[in-house]
């Protein structure tokens, strides 16, 4: 094809770019040209392609102005069909692997490590290695292109998860494909709309409430769990730590109060970090869940002195509850005999070690904490978070009689 002929002014100057009334076109270094424009969103959009002619780039900067004038503008008009259809036809993995690794909150930091990995087993692909392995949640949509994740896809998607009884799990898999789906038509624009239409979607839940442990049920948890492992009973049910942080505790974040006779007062307990863990990145260090879980935690009595003899001899930045090696962090798969065995014997084998939190929750409300101290004691941001943990105990009689009318003396 033979180079375009030059453009130049009545000075015979060569004309780099030109402007018009609607976008610019520009003599690129080859010869040929360039248009380009700035769209509705304020954005500048270039052609897909370049020109052999001024009079062809102004013709497509005309198509593009009527699209505006005419309402039917988008994006992906812009970028031209077949830069637009590439992108529709990806897959839902490619797109949310993307997504994942450049997904910012407000204040612009990255997933956590921990949220990250359940994406990602949200999102998982069956193993071929596994027999009869199906994948995470969203599997049966994870190879479909974009374009092609209609409402109808979703709905039928959805029914079929739920009709396997896993509410929880169609609720967290939904909220993550509607966050996914809103981004790629709300931001990026490479789809027209979001197919995640189902009302209330990600609000489907089991049903099944955390009871926590009695006063009994957690002493027989304590007695009869293994002994190295009581201290991190104690600071979860009376310090309302998460099993993460409770894990991450090294000796330094350990102060221990005595008295003149060296008998315990309190310990303190400084929450500054948490570890989780993944398939594909083992242990990961991070910060706590959120900026609310940075926290001293303060333990007093008899509980103070589990905690105490715990740390006695460690230094430094040893672990306070390693794996069986002493130096590697505890995995709940490894801890989860010792505390099933230990749940079992005080019967409650259907209790969760998080349960432990809504114990020291329920508690800390019951001996007088407002909901603001109870928010700032467990490291949670909101008061809404914090209603969830505290139940109702077996004080009604008390409460009901102190509300009592008096019968005024005669």
């Amino acid at each position: 094809m033979a180079r375009p002929k030059k453009i130049t002014d009545s000075l015979g100057r060569e004309r780099k770019a030109t402007r018009r009334s609607f976008g610019k076109v520009e003599r690129l270094p080859s010869g040929y040209y360039r248009a380009r424009y700035t769209g509705p969103d304020g954005k500048t959009y270039s052609a897909p392609m370049t020109f052999t002619t001024v009079t062809d780039a102004d013709a497509w900067l005309a198509t593009q102005r009527a699209a505006i004038v005419a309402g039917t503008w988008t994006p992906s008009t812009a970028r031209g069909a077949h830069e637009a259809q590439a992108d529709r036809s990806q897959t839902l993995a490619a797109y949310a692997t993307s997504w994942i690794s450049t997904r910012t909150n407000a204040r612009g930091d990255h997933l956590k490590p921990r949220t990250q990995a359940e994406y990602e087993r949200l999102l998982r692909l069956p193993d071929p290695a596994r027999e009869g392995d199906q994948g995470g949640p969203l599997a049966p949509l994870a190879l479909l292109p974009l374009i092609e994740i209609t409402p109808a896809r979703v709905r039928t998607w959805r029914a079929n998860l739920l009709a396997t009884g896993a509410k929880t799990q169609t609720s967290r898999a939904y909220g993550l494909l509607n966050a996914i789906m809103r981004t790629a038509a709300e931001d990026d624009r490479i789809i027209d709309t979001n197919p995640c239409t189902v009302k209330g979607g990600q609000s489907t839940h089991t049903g099944r409430k955390v009871v926590p442990p009695t006063e009994t049920e957690l002493e027989a948890i304590v007695s009869a769990i293994t002994p190295r492992f009581r201290a991190l009973v104690t600071v979860a049910a009376w310090g309302g730590l998460r099993y993460g942080e409770a894990t991450a505790l090294r000796a330094k974040d350990v102060t221990v109060e005595r008295d003149e006779a060296g008998g315990v007062i309190a310990v303190r307990i400084n929450v500054g970090r948490a570890v989780t863990h993944s398939a594909g990145q083992g242990f990961v260090v991070g910060s706590t869940k959120s900026e609310a879980g940075l926290r001293p935690v303060a333990i007093f009595g008899q509980d103070a002195e589990i905690v105490a003899d715990h740390v006695r001899g460690m230094i430094g930045d040893a672990l306070l509850f390693p794996a069986a090696d002493g130096v590697s962090f505890l995995s709940q798969s490894a801890f989860w005999k010792h505390w099933n065995a230990a749940r079992t014997a005080a019967g409650r084998p259907d209790m969760p070690f998080h349960a432990l939190r809504h114990h020291s929750a329920t508690a800390y409300a019951e001996a007088g904490a407002t909901a603001a101290e109870n928010n700032a004691r467990h490291g949670w941001s909101t008061a809404t978070v914090g209603m969830r943990y505290q139940h109702a105990t077996d004080r009604a009689d008390q409460l009901a009689a102190r509300m009592r009318r008096h019968t005024p003396a005669r």
